[in-house]
């Protein structure tokens, strides 16, 4: 159920090195412009290199990432803006797209927050509730479309307030029951169409958001869906999330993060809070634990980079988290733990930014995640 990223770069890098004295080829020129980070403060950055994968549901897959790192008017002082985009394709004929950006304008009047994803791709799912089977998951396969954006105003330096919306379809469902039991279907299971509007406040004082070596983040969102906005059930979502970063050293980076998720209403199981994924709880597959609410919180340590090197560093890191029906309802008998470690590669040494493969460890066995950027 976890899926392999392996970055091809990698490989250039190494055959690159072995052909060093072979004729200057296209394939070098690209390994060249790929690792190297010739742009000078205040430019933009722009990277392309192919991924490889593998994971049970989805047999091999290969993609493209791309990231684009800039900022306002080419202004140094200006924060760090990133658009980061995935795609990827599967021999199973599955296909997906992924956006993230994080823009902010000059001298930060601005900050325009939000994500994209479109992918045909299997939902694995093992209930609702704190307490699921371990094995022999139902399989959902469906297009899912995400789009949503937070577009902020400045009102105090590092404070941000403005209206969000967020938009999530799930059509064209089939619900693969496994074979020796039965789940009952959720609500959306034969697909779902909701449009959020709210809004959020955002403290802000990071430079680098892809790689926060001091800084905090805090986040309240809140999300009304209703079918008087077109949304196909009822219900309200409240969102808290908080980061901090704290050197230790030069290199060294100490970060925490604790977050929540807290619904009401009929929440269809796409929109439930999900344990898992690539951001926080590494290690189990995203949606693993769902319910109505959910607490998480993580610590991770940053060696960025290794004293010995000039781009390789690692990381170790810890989580937790519970989900529960309602809030009065949460119980420390279910506490998730997870843990794992990681290693970076400095990819952009003026913008310092590092790419990062994760391998998180739960009692369901590893996840592994090939991004650029921190997860937090």
């Amino acid at each position: 159920m976890h899926t392999i990223r392996v970055l091809l770069l990698l490989l250039n890098v190494v055959l690159s090195c072995h052909f060093a004295n072979a004729q200057d080829s296209w394939f070098k020129r690209f390994v060249k412009k790929t690792i190297s980070d010739t742009a000078s403060a205040g430019q933009s950055s722009f990277r392309v290199y192919p991924t490889l994968g593998y994971s049970p549901e989805t047999s091999f897959e290969g993609g493209l990432s791309a990231l684009l790192i800039f900022q306002a008017k080419k202004d140094s002082l200006n924060r760090l803006s990133e658009i980061q985009a995935f795609s990827f394709f599967t021999l199973e004929a599955q296909y997906g797209i992924w956006l993230d950006n994080a823009i902010y304008g000059d001298k930060d009047k601005w900050f325009i927050l939000g994500r994209t994803r479109f992918q045909r791709f299997p939902l694995l799912y093992y209930g609702i509730g704190p307490e699921t089977p371990e094995k022999d998951p139902a399989l959902i396969d469906a297009n899912y479309l995400l789009l949503r954006q937070r577009v902020l105003r400045k009102v105090r330096p590092n404070l941000f307030v403005g209206p969000e919306v967020d938009y999530q379809q799930l059509y064209n469902t089939h619900f693969n029951q496994p074979d020796n039991h039965q789940y009952e279907k959720p609500l959306g299971a034969d697909g779902t169409r909701n449009l959020g509007l709210g809004a959020a406040v955002v403290y802000d004082n990071r430079h680098n958001v892809l790689n926060v070596r001091k800084g905090f983040f805090g986040e309240v969102s809140y999300l009304r869906y209703a079918p008087a906005f077109g949304s196909k059930t009822d219900f309200q979502a409240v969102s808290v999330d908080i980061r901090s970063s704290h050197p230790t050293s030069a290199r060294n980076v100490l970060a925490w993060q604790v977050y929540g998720n807290f619904n009401s209403g009929d929440v269809p199981f796409n929109q439930l809070a999900l344990m898992g994924g690539e951001m926080i709880m590494r290690g189990y597959y995203y949606g693993r634990y769902r319910d109505k609410n959910m607490v998480a919180a993580q610590l991770e340590h940053r060696w960025l980079p290794f004293g010995f090197s000039k781009r390789i560093g690692a990381v170790a890191f810890a989580g937790a988290a519970m989900v529960a029906p309602k809030i009065n309802a949460f119980d420390t008998r279910y506490v998730r733990p997870s843990g794992g470690i990681g290693i970076r590669y400095l990819l952009f040494p003026k913008k310092d930014i590092f790419l990062r493969l994760d391998m998180g460890l739960t009692k369901d066995g590893p996840g592994f995640y090939l991004f650029t950027g921190e997860a937090f």
